[in-house]
Protein backbone atom coordinates (compact mmCIF):
# COMPACT_ATOMS: atom_id res chain seq x y z
CA UNK A 1 0.00 0.00 0.00
CA UNK A 2 1.26 3.46 -1.13
CA UNK A 3 2.33 5.66 1.89
CA UNK A 4 2.01 9.54 1.31
CA UNK A 5 3.18 12.67 3.43
CA UNK A 6 0.42 15.59 3.97
CA UNK A 7 1.64 18.46 5.31
CA UNK A 8 -0.95 20.80 7.34
CA UNK A 9 -0.83 24.53 8.57
CA UNK A 10 -2.80 25.03 11.48
CA UNK A 11 -2.96 28.52 13.71
CA UNK A 12 -3.62 27.94 17.29
CA UNK A 13 -3.16 30.19 20.30
CA UNK A 14 -0.63 29.73 23.61
CA UNK A 15 -0.29 31.41 26.88
CA UNK A 16 3.45 31.78 27.15
CA UNK A 17 5.29 33.26 30.22
CA UNK A 18 8.35 34.93 29.19
CA UNK A 19 10.73 35.45 31.66
CA UNK A 20 13.97 37.41 30.87
CA UNK A 21 17.13 37.14 33.21
CA UNK A 22 16.74 40.81 34.22
CA UNK A 23 13.11 40.04 35.26
CA UNK A 24 14.14 37.17 36.78
CA UNK A 25 17.38 39.32 38.80
CA UNK A 26 14.71 42.06 39.82
CA UNK A 27 12.40 39.37 41.57
CA UNK A 28 15.32 37.41 43.65
CA UNK A 29 17.05 41.02 44.56
CA UNK A 30 13.04 42.02 46.25
CA UNK A 31 12.59 38.85 47.83
CA UNK A 32 16.46 39.13 49.64
CA UNK A 33 16.77 40.64 53.39
CA UNK A 34 19.63 42.96 54.18
CA UNK A 35 21.59 40.23 55.51
CA UNK A 36 21.13 38.09 52.02
CA UNK A 37 21.60 40.95 49.90
CA UNK A 38 25.18 42.04 51.36
CA UNK A 39 26.15 38.50 50.13
CA UNK A 40 24.48 38.52 46.95
CA UNK A 41 26.29 42.46 46.38
CA UNK A 42 29.71 40.86 47.66
CA UNK A 43 29.33 38.06 45.50
CA UNK A 44 28.33 39.85 42.32
CA UNK A 45 31.65 42.24 42.58
CA UNK A 46 33.71 39.59 42.72
CA UNK A 47 32.29 37.80 40.21
CA UNK A 48 32.08 40.95 37.81
CA UNK A 49 35.11 43.25 37.81
CA UNK A 50 33.34 46.18 35.94
CA UNK A 51 31.05 46.43 38.77
CA UNK A 52 32.88 48.04 42.11
CA UNK A 53 31.80 50.41 45.01
CA UNK A 54 32.21 53.89 45.62
CA UNK A 55 33.22 55.74 48.62
CA UNK A 56 30.02 56.91 49.02
CA UNK A 57 27.16 54.88 51.02
CA UNK A 58 23.53 54.73 49.33
CA UNK A 59 21.46 57.55 49.25
CA UNK A 60 18.51 56.02 50.44
CA UNK A 61 15.94 58.93 50.64
CA UNK A 62 13.81 59.11 54.36
CA UNK A 63 10.07 59.16 54.16
CA UNK A 64 7.80 61.38 56.45
CA UNK A 65 4.52 61.08 57.28
CA UNK A 66 2.75 63.36 59.49
CA UNK A 67 -1.14 62.26 59.42
CA UNK A 68 -2.99 61.68 62.82
CA UNK A 69 -5.07 58.81 61.19
CA UNK A 70 -5.22 55.83 58.80
CA UNK A 71 -8.13 58.14 57.29
CA UNK A 72 -6.56 60.85 56.74
CA UNK A 73 -3.04 59.56 55.44
CA UNK A 74 -2.71 60.63 51.96
CA UNK A 75 -3.53 57.89 49.46
CA UNK A 76 -0.81 59.17 46.14
CA UNK A 77 2.39 58.99 48.32
CA UNK A 78 4.88 59.03 45.56
CA UNK A 79 5.17 62.04 43.81
CA UNK A 80 4.63 62.53 40.19
CA UNK A 81 8.27 62.64 39.50
CA UNK A 82 8.90 59.16 41.31
CA UNK A 83 6.56 57.43 39.50
CA UNK A 84 7.76 58.66 36.00
CA UNK A 85 11.34 57.72 37.37
CA UNK A 86 10.20 54.06 38.39
CA UNK A 87 11.32 51.44 35.95
CA UNK A 88 9.13 49.86 33.87
CA UNK A 89 11.17 46.95 33.52
CA UNK A 90 10.70 46.37 37.98
CA UNK A 91 6.60 46.48 37.05
CA UNK A 92 6.86 44.23 34.29
CA UNK A 93 9.20 41.74 35.91
CA UNK A 94 7.43 41.95 39.39
CA UNK A 95 4.02 41.77 38.10
CA UNK A 96 3.98 38.79 35.42
CA UNK A 97 6.09 36.13 37.15
CA UNK A 98 3.50 34.47 38.49
CA UNK A 99 0.57 35.56 40.76
CA UNK A 100 0.39 34.86 44.71
CA UNK A 101 -3.18 35.12 45.69
CA UNK A 102 -2.38 33.28 49.08
CA UNK A 103 -2.77 35.13 51.88
CA UNK A 104 0.14 35.68 54.47
CA UNK A 105 -0.19 33.73 57.57
CA UNK A 106 -0.70 35.50 60.81
CA UNK A 107 1.94 35.85 63.51
CA UNK A 108 1.32 34.92 66.18
CA UNK A 109 4.45 35.45 67.96
CA UNK A 110 3.27 38.15 70.88
CA UNK A 111 0.37 39.80 72.58
CA UNK A 112 -0.72 42.85 72.87
CA UNK A 113 1.74 43.60 76.16
CA UNK A 114 5.09 44.30 75.63
CA UNK A 115 6.10 42.05 78.16
CA UNK A 116 5.18 39.20 76.61
CA UNK A 117 6.55 40.01 73.09
CA UNK A 118 9.87 37.72 72.31
CA UNK A 119 12.55 39.37 73.17
CA UNK A 120 15.06 39.52 70.44
CA UNK A 121 18.71 39.25 71.44
CA UNK A 122 22.02 40.45 69.50
CA UNK A 123 25.43 38.61 68.89
CA UNK A 124 27.31 36.46 66.90
CA UNK A 125 25.23 33.08 66.58
CA UNK A 126 24.46 30.44 64.24
CA UNK A 127 21.23 30.28 62.50
CA UNK A 128 18.93 27.54 61.45
CA UNK A 129 19.87 27.93 57.97
CA UNK A 130 23.94 27.69 58.58
CA UNK A 131 23.62 24.40 60.85
CA UNK A 132 22.14 23.07 57.67
CA UNK A 133 24.33 24.52 55.49
CA UNK A 134 27.20 23.35 57.48
CA UNK A 135 26.10 19.88 56.82
CA UNK A 136 25.92 20.16 53.25
CA UNK A 137 29.06 20.64 53.23
CA UNK A 138 29.74 17.73 54.52
CA UNK A 139 28.06 15.51 52.54
CA UNK A 140 29.13 14.40 49.34
CA UNK A 141 26.67 15.65 46.52
CA UNK A 142 26.66 17.05 42.69
CA UNK A 143 26.74 20.19 42.03
CA UNK A 144 22.87 19.63 40.90
CA UNK A 145 21.72 18.26 44.11
CA UNK A 146 23.68 21.15 46.14
CA UNK A 147 21.05 23.52 44.10
CA UNK A 148 18.57 21.16 45.43
CA UNK A 149 19.12 20.43 48.85
CA UNK A 150 19.56 24.56 49.59
CA UNK A 151 16.22 25.28 47.94
CA UNK A 152 15.18 22.72 50.36
CA UNK A 153 16.79 23.91 53.68
CA UNK A 154 15.47 27.20 52.88
CA UNK A 155 11.79 26.64 52.32
CA UNK A 156 11.27 24.68 55.66
CA UNK A 157 9.27 25.93 58.46
CA UNK A 158 10.49 27.44 61.32
CA UNK A 159 10.23 23.86 63.13
CA UNK A 160 12.09 21.77 60.41
CA UNK A 161 9.02 20.93 58.16
CA UNK A 162 8.61 21.00 54.73
CA UNK A 163 5.05 21.54 54.28
CA UNK A 164 5.61 22.97 50.19
CA UNK A 165 4.44 20.32 47.61
CA UNK A 166 6.93 18.82 46.08
CA UNK A 167 5.61 19.22 42.32
CA UNK A 168 5.57 23.46 44.01
CA UNK A 169 9.38 22.80 44.94
CA UNK A 170 9.99 21.79 40.82
CA UNK A 171 8.00 24.87 39.80
CA UNK A 172 9.86 27.35 42.01
CA UNK A 173 13.23 26.10 40.54
CA UNK A 174 12.21 26.19 37.52
CA UNK A 175 11.13 29.53 37.37
CA UNK A 176 13.35 30.77 39.68
CA UNK A 177 16.91 29.11 39.50
CA UNK A 178 16.36 27.91 35.55
CA UNK A 179 17.08 24.15 37.12
CA UNK A 180 14.63 21.67 35.44
CA UNK A 181 14.50 19.03 37.64
CA UNK A 182 11.76 16.16 38.61
CA UNK A 183 9.51 15.13 41.43
CA UNK A 184 11.22 11.76 41.96
CA UNK A 185 15.01 13.59 42.04
CA UNK A 186 13.67 16.27 44.48
CA UNK A 187 12.36 13.46 46.66
CA UNK A 188 15.62 11.86 46.19
CA UNK A 189 17.51 14.88 47.49
CA UNK A 190 14.77 15.04 50.28
CA UNK A 191 15.79 11.75 51.15
CA UNK A 192 19.43 12.74 51.85
CA UNK A 193 18.45 16.13 53.93
CA UNK A 194 16.05 13.92 56.14
CA UNK A 195 19.51 12.02 57.27
CA UNK A 196 20.97 15.23 58.34
CA UNK A 197 20.54 16.48 62.70
CA UNK A 198 18.08 16.92 64.34
CA UNK A 199 16.69 13.27 63.72
CA UNK A 200 13.24 14.54 61.58
CA UNK A 201 14.35 17.22 59.93
CA UNK A 202 12.79 17.69 56.52
CA UNK A 203 9.81 15.59 56.99
CA UNK A 204 6.88 16.60 55.29
CA UNK A 205 4.35 15.66 57.96
CA UNK A 206 4.12 15.00 62.18
CA UNK A 207 3.93 11.19 61.16
CA UNK A 208 7.07 11.16 58.69
CA UNK A 209 8.71 13.12 61.51
CA UNK A 210 8.10 10.99 64.29
CA UNK A 211 8.99 7.82 62.17
CA UNK A 212 12.22 9.39 60.90
CA UNK A 213 13.59 10.19 64.48
CA UNK A 214 12.36 6.10 65.66
CA UNK A 215 14.54 5.17 62.62
CA UNK A 216 17.75 6.29 64.23
CA UNK A 217 17.25 4.06 67.53
CA UNK A 218 19.11 1.09 68.33
CA UNK A 219 16.95 -1.81 67.19
CA UNK A 220 14.95 -3.44 69.78
CA UNK A 221 11.41 -4.75 70.92
CA UNK A 222 10.72 -1.39 72.07
CA UNK A 223 11.72 0.45 68.63
CA UNK A 224 9.38 -1.87 66.41
CA UNK A 225 6.36 -1.32 68.58
CA UNK A 226 6.78 2.65 68.98
CA UNK A 227 7.27 2.17 64.88
CA UNK A 228 4.06 0.55 64.68
CA UNK A 229 1.95 2.67 67.00
CA UNK A 230 3.11 6.15 64.63
CA UNK A 231 2.70 4.21 61.17
CA UNK A 232 -0.67 2.05 61.82
CA UNK A 233 -2.17 3.89 65.33
CA UNK A 234 -0.88 7.00 64.63
CA UNK A 235 -4.66 8.74 64.75
CA UNK A 236 -5.53 7.02 68.30
CA UNK A 237 -1.89 8.18 69.23
CA UNK A 238 -2.45 11.98 68.77
CA UNK A 239 -5.95 11.55 70.12
CA UNK A 240 -4.74 10.24 72.80
CA UNK A 241 -6.54 7.00 72.68
CA UNK A 242 -3.96 4.70 74.71
CA UNK A 243 -6.83 2.47 75.81
CA UNK A 244 -7.54 1.53 72.06
CA UNK A 245 -4.05 1.20 71.16
CA UNK A 246 -3.46 -0.88 74.27
CA UNK A 247 -6.32 -2.96 73.38
CA UNK A 248 -5.29 -3.57 69.76
CA UNK A 249 -1.63 -4.46 70.34
CA UNK A 250 -1.97 -6.60 73.33
CA UNK A 251 0.09 -4.90 75.72
CA UNK A 252 0.23 -4.61 79.52
CA UNK A 253 0.03 -1.27 81.46
CA UNK A 254 3.66 -1.58 82.41
CA UNK A 255 4.05 -2.20 78.28
CA UNK A 256 1.75 0.64 77.47
CA UNK A 257 3.03 2.95 80.23
CA UNK A 258 6.82 2.53 79.01
CA UNK A 259 5.56 2.72 75.20
CA UNK A 260 3.93 6.06 75.86
CA UNK A 261 6.89 7.67 78.12
CA UNK A 262 9.35 6.78 75.29
CA UNK A 263 7.30 8.39 72.35
CA UNK A 264 6.27 11.64 74.16
CA UNK A 265 10.13 11.72 74.25
CA UNK A 266 10.04 12.40 70.43
CA UNK A 267 10.24 15.93 69.14
CA UNK A 268 7.28 16.99 66.79
CA UNK A 269 9.54 20.22 66.06
CA UNK A 270 12.76 19.33 65.28
CA UNK A 271 13.49 22.84 63.99
CA UNK A 272 12.46 24.72 66.98
CA UNK A 273 14.37 22.10 69.00
CA UNK A 274 17.43 22.74 67.22
CA UNK A 275 16.48 26.89 67.67
CA UNK A 276 16.99 25.92 71.56
CA UNK A 277 19.99 24.45 71.18
CA UNK A 278 22.17 27.39 69.59
CA UNK A 279 19.90 29.91 71.29
CA UNK A 280 16.41 31.16 69.13
CA UNK A 281 16.20 34.30 71.39
CA UNK A 282 20.65 34.49 70.02
CA UNK A 283 19.80 34.44 66.57
CA UNK A 284 20.58 37.68 65.01
CA UNK A 285 17.97 39.63 63.48
CA UNK A 286 19.15 42.62 61.03
CA UNK A 287 15.94 44.83 60.18
CA UNK A 288 15.60 46.11 56.56
CA UNK A 289 12.87 48.61 57.47
CA UNK A 290 13.26 51.49 60.19
CA UNK A 291 10.46 53.69 61.13
CA UNK A 292 10.28 56.15 64.26
CA UNK A 293 7.32 57.41 65.63
CA UNK A 294 7.79 60.93 67.41
CA UNK A 295 5.57 62.26 70.05
CA UNK A 296 3.68 64.88 67.80
CA UNK A 297 2.67 61.54 65.58
CA UNK A 298 4.91 61.82 62.73
CA UNK A 299 6.08 58.70 61.55
CA UNK A 300 9.51 58.72 59.18
CA UNK A 301 10.71 55.99 57.67
CA UNK A 302 14.23 55.01 55.94
CA UNK A 303 15.79 51.73 54.56
CA UNK A 304 18.55 50.16 56.79
CA UNK A 305 21.46 49.54 54.42
CA UNK A 306 23.41 48.32 56.77
CA UNK A 307 27.15 47.45 55.00
CA UNK A 308 25.73 47.88 51.52
CA UNK A 309 27.74 49.89 48.73
CA UNK A 310 26.95 52.67 46.56
CA UNK A 311 27.76 50.84 43.20
CA UNK A 312 29.43 52.05 39.91
CA UNK A 313 30.31 50.80 36.59
CA UNK A 314 33.97 50.76 36.77
CA UNK A 315 35.79 53.61 34.83
CA UNK A 316 38.29 51.61 33.90
CA UNK A 317 36.20 49.03 32.18
CA UNK A 318 34.13 51.96 30.95
CA UNK A 319 36.91 54.32 29.17
CA UNK A 320 38.19 51.05 27.57
CA UNK A 321 34.88 50.12 25.92
CA UNK A 322 34.59 53.42 24.94
CA UNK A 323 38.16 52.98 23.60
CA UNK A 324 37.14 49.75 21.63
CA UNK A 325 33.67 51.14 20.35
CA UNK A 326 36.02 54.16 18.69
CA UNK A 327 38.44 51.87 16.95
CA UNK A 328 36.43 49.17 15.34
CA UNK A 329 37.92 49.56 12.24
CA UNK A 330 40.92 47.18 12.10
CA UNK A 331 40.22 45.02 15.39
CA UNK A 332 41.89 41.81 15.34
CA UNK A 333 39.99 38.57 16.30
CA UNK A 334 41.71 39.00 19.95
CA UNK A 335 41.09 42.74 20.36
CA UNK A 336 37.14 41.73 19.01
CA UNK A 337 36.60 39.19 21.46
CA UNK A 338 38.34 41.58 24.46
CA UNK A 339 35.49 44.29 23.42
CA UNK A 340 32.84 41.36 23.56
CA UNK A 341 33.68 40.41 27.08
CA UNK A 342 33.90 44.11 27.92
CA UNK A 343 30.30 45.21 26.59
CA UNK A 344 28.84 41.54 28.48
CA UNK A 345 30.62 42.87 32.00
CA UNK A 346 29.66 46.53 32.01
CA UNK A 347 26.04 45.62 30.53
CA UNK A 348 25.77 42.77 33.84
CA UNK A 349 27.24 45.83 35.93
CA UNK A 350 24.60 48.22 34.77
CA UNK A 351 21.78 46.04 34.91
CA UNK A 352 22.59 44.39 38.42
CA UNK A 353 22.84 48.26 39.80
CA UNK A 354 19.44 49.17 38.12
CA UNK A 355 18.23 46.09 40.06
CA UNK A 356 19.66 47.56 43.23
CA UNK A 357 17.51 50.36 42.86
CA UNK A 358 14.49 49.26 41.39
CA UNK A 359 14.61 47.22 45.18
CA UNK A 360 14.92 50.25 47.13
CA UNK A 361 11.84 51.74 45.19
CA UNK A 362 9.72 48.37 45.93
CA UNK A 363 10.48 48.38 49.21
CA UNK A 364 10.04 51.31 50.35
CA UNK A 365 6.19 52.08 48.28
CA UNK A 366 5.35 48.76 50.27
CA UNK A 367 6.36 49.82 53.57
CA UNK A 368 4.73 53.38 53.09
CA UNK A 369 1.55 51.87 52.54
CA UNK A 370 1.80 49.90 54.82
CA UNK A 371 2.82 52.38 57.45
CA UNK A 372 -0.82 54.14 56.26
CA UNK A 373 -3.19 51.12 56.43
CA UNK A 374 -1.58 50.36 60.12
CA UNK A 375 -0.74 54.21 61.19
CA UNK A 376 -2.46 53.68 64.31
CA UNK A 377 -0.34 50.81 65.43
CA UNK A 378 2.73 52.45 65.02
CA UNK A 379 1.30 55.34 66.88
CA UNK A 380 0.28 53.28 70.23
CA UNK A 381 1.98 50.30 69.85
CA UNK A 382 -1.31 48.36 70.54
CA UNK A 383 -2.30 45.27 68.86
CA UNK A 384 -5.39 45.98 68.99
CA UNK A 385 -5.13 48.82 66.52
CA UNK A 386 -4.11 46.80 64.08
CA UNK A 387 -6.66 46.78 61.16
CA UNK A 388 -7.62 43.79 58.80
CA UNK A 389 -4.84 44.07 55.68
CA UNK A 390 -4.05 41.51 53.08
CA UNK A 391 -1.89 41.48 50.60
CA UNK A 392 -4.50 42.78 47.86
CA UNK A 393 -5.16 45.93 50.10
CA UNK A 394 -1.06 46.77 50.06
CA UNK A 395 -1.04 45.95 46.41
CA UNK A 396 -4.01 48.61 45.33
CA UNK A 397 -1.78 51.05 47.78
CA UNK A 398 1.01 50.58 45.45
CA UNK A 399 0.24 49.79 42.29
CA UNK A 400 2.39 46.20 42.48
CA UNK A 401 0.93 42.94 41.80
CA UNK A 402 -0.09 41.15 45.27
CA UNK A 403 2.62 38.74 44.19
CA UNK A 404 5.11 41.31 44.28
CA UNK A 405 4.25 42.43 48.01
CA UNK A 406 3.79 38.63 49.07
CA UNK A 407 7.87 38.56 48.22
CA UNK A 408 8.73 42.11 49.84
CA UNK A 409 6.89 40.91 53.14
CA UNK A 410 9.09 37.64 52.77
CA UNK A 411 12.07 37.04 55.49
CA UNK A 412 11.97 40.69 56.43
CA UNK A 413 11.68 42.76 59.66
CA UNK A 414 10.85 46.19 60.73
CA UNK A 415 12.09 48.10 63.91
CA UNK A 416 9.91 50.54 65.23
CA UNK A 417 9.28 52.21 68.62
CA UNK A 418 7.61 49.22 69.93
CA UNK A 419 9.98 46.39 69.09
CA UNK A 420 11.01 44.45 65.84
CA UNK A 421 8.26 43.15 63.94
CA UNK A 422 8.00 40.84 60.98
CA UNK A 423 6.24 42.38 58.22
CA UNK A 424 3.98 39.23 57.94
CA UNK A 425 3.07 40.18 61.41
CA UNK A 426 0.94 43.41 60.22
CA UNK A 427 -1.39 40.92 58.09
CA UNK A 428 -4.43 38.97 58.90
CA UNK A 429 -7.43 39.01 57.89
CA UNK A 430 -11.04 40.42 58.21
CA UNK A 431 -13.99 39.38 59.55
CA UNK A 432 -17.39 40.55 58.23
CA UNK A 433 -20.18 40.42 60.98
CA UNK A 434 -24.23 40.65 59.80
CA UNK A 435 -24.07 44.29 60.35
CA UNK A 436 -21.29 45.15 57.98
CA UNK A 437 -18.99 45.55 60.68
CA UNK A 438 -15.04 44.63 60.03
CA UNK A 439 -13.53 43.06 62.57
CA UNK A 440 -10.01 41.57 62.65
CA UNK A 441 -9.33 37.97 63.01
CA UNK A 442 -6.29 38.98 65.08
CA UNK A 443 -8.67 40.59 67.58
CA UNK A 444 -10.60 38.01 68.13
CA UNK A 445 -7.90 35.33 68.32
CA UNK A 446 -6.98 37.35 71.01
CA UNK A 447 -10.22 37.09 72.95
CA UNK A 448 -10.57 33.60 72.06
CA UNK A 449 -7.28 33.13 73.60
CA UNK A 450 -7.97 34.87 76.67
CA UNK A 451 -11.41 33.17 77.32
CA UNK A 452 -9.33 29.53 76.65
CA UNK A 453 -6.55 31.11 78.82
CA UNK A 454 -8.92 31.44 81.85
CA UNK A 455 -11.26 28.27 81.37
CA UNK A 456 -11.42 26.03 84.71
CA UNK A 457 -9.04 23.53 83.71
CA UNK A 458 -11.09 20.48 84.85
CA UNK A 459 -14.01 21.78 82.61
CA UNK A 460 -12.18 23.08 79.39
CA UNK A 461 -14.69 24.79 77.21
CA UNK A 462 -16.25 23.16 73.81
CA UNK A 463 -15.49 25.11 70.72
CA UNK A 464 -19.77 25.50 70.53
CA UNK A 465 -19.13 27.25 74.66
CA UNK A 466 -16.19 29.40 72.94
CA UNK A 467 -18.56 29.99 69.83
CA UNK A 468 -21.13 31.46 72.08
CA UNK A 469 -19.34 33.69 74.71
CA UNK A 470 -17.55 34.94 71.76
CA UNK A 471 -21.27 36.12 70.56
CA UNK A 472 -21.60 37.75 73.90
CA UNK A 473 -18.87 39.55 74.09
CA UNK A 474 -19.70 41.02 70.40
CA UNK A 475 -17.89 38.49 67.89
CA UNK A 476 -20.79 36.80 66.46
CA UNK A 477 -18.17 33.62 65.05
CA UNK A 478 -19.72 30.34 64.26
CA UNK A 479 -18.43 27.06 65.66
CA UNK A 480 -16.63 25.70 63.11
CA UNK A 481 -14.91 29.58 62.63
CA UNK A 482 -13.87 29.11 66.20
CA UNK A 483 -12.67 25.02 65.35
CA UNK A 484 -10.43 27.21 62.24
CA UNK A 485 -8.89 29.91 64.23
CA UNK A 486 -8.08 27.28 67.73
CA UNK A 487 -6.40 24.99 65.01
CA UNK A 488 -4.31 28.11 63.41
CA UNK A 489 -3.26 28.97 67.37
CA UNK A 490 -2.03 25.47 67.91
CA UNK A 491 -4.33 25.18 70.72
CA UNK A 492 -6.09 21.28 71.49
CA UNK A 493 -9.99 20.36 71.59
CA UNK A 494 -11.75 20.74 75.23
CA UNK A 495 -10.67 16.87 75.49
CA UNK A 496 -6.80 17.48 75.51
CA UNK A 497 -6.63 20.65 77.25
CA UNK A 498 -7.81 18.59 80.96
Amino acid sequence: MAQSQIQELKQEQKLQQAISAQQLLLSQLVELPISQLEERIETEMHDNPALEATDEGPDYPEYQDHSENTESAPDDFDSQREREERNDALDAALENIGRDDEELPVYHGGSSSSEEREELMYGESRSFYDILMEQVQETQLSERERDIIEYLIGSLDDDGLLRKDLDYICDELAIYHNLEVSKTEVEGVLKKLQEFDPAGIGARTLQECLLLQIERRNDSVLKTKMDKVIRHYFDEFIKNHWKRIQSAMHLSDEQAELLQRELRRLNPKPGAAMGETVGRSMQQITPDFIVDTQDDGTISLSLNHGDLPQLQVSQSFSDLLKDYQQNKEGLSRQMKEALLYTKQKVDAAQSFIEAVRSRQRTLTATMKAIIQLQHRFFEDGDEASLRPMILKDVADKTGLDPSTISRVSNSKYVQTRWGIFPLKFFFSDGFVTESGEELSTREIKSVLRDIINTEEKGHPLSDDDLSAILKERGFPVARRTVAKYRDQMGIPIARLRK
